[in-house]
């Protein structure tokens, strides 16, 4: 199954400015740790982003922005989890599929992959990466900057964010594979999903939403 996401939010980036936390970080999520293309697209971070903002990746031959195919896969995990709490099937149906709340993500991990390694993001031609861009409700976001708000055992703590965003109308494409074709009835509405909540930072705020179309039946 292949699909065109075009996001009709701006899509903020998920990488630390930081190449060595981000380099810790993927090794602790990864168990060969950081991968040579990982490494390539790590290095080919700008250095002068800042430090504590969050950008894309970037293609080491061209330097174009794209994401890592396990980052499409967290939405669908998402997405999953959050069919799970609307109770929509039942928890029969689920087992069968190995989608109960316990087990749908080594399910997903082991079963739902996608193509290509990494996803071009596909900028407007009018538009550009870090510039002011709209938000569909006339909001201004460039490089989006908004508080972070915490409760720790020390009370409320609050940190300024700031992170690179790529305009709506923004597109990416790929290809969607599962190996049990019993978990393809879901894809459809996981898809739907990004309606209402999208990829990359600040999700709860309405960025990275998107809508989406079957390019092929494949």
């Amino acid at each position: 199954m292949k699909i065109r996401i075009t996001f009709t939010e701006p899509l903020l980036g998920t990488v630390s400015g930081n190449k060595e936390v981000t380099k810790e970080f993927i090794a602790s999520k990864h168990p060969q740790g950081v991968q040579p293309d990982e490494l390539r697209a790590i290095e080919s971070l700008d250095e002068a982003i800042d430090k504590s903002s969050t950008c894309f990746f970037r293609d080491a031959e061209n330097g174009k922005p794209f994401l890592f195919d396990y980052q499409i896969k967290g939405f669908f995990k998402a997405s999953c989890e959050a069919m799970l709490g609307m109770e929509t099937h039942t928890q029969e149906e689920l087992k069968r599929v190995r989608l109960t709340r316990y087990l749908f993500k080594k399910t997903l991990d082991t079963m739902l992959f996608i193509q290509p390694r990494k996803i071009p993001l596909n900028i407007p031609e009018n538009k550009a990466l870090s510039e002011l861009v709209l938000f569909s409700d006339g909001q201004i976001c460039g490089q989006c900057e908004r508080p972070l708000r915490a409760d720790t055992m020390k009370g409320e703590r609050i940190a300024l964010a700031k992170s690179e965003a790529a305009p709506i109308g923004t597109i990416m494409e790929y290809k969607i594979i599962v190996l049990n074709k019993k978990l393809e009835v879901y894809l459809r509405p996981w898809l739907d999903y990004g309606v209402f909540i999208g990829q990359g930072q600040w999700r709860n705020s309405g960025c990275g939403r998107f809508t989406w179309r079957e390019l092929t039946s494949e």
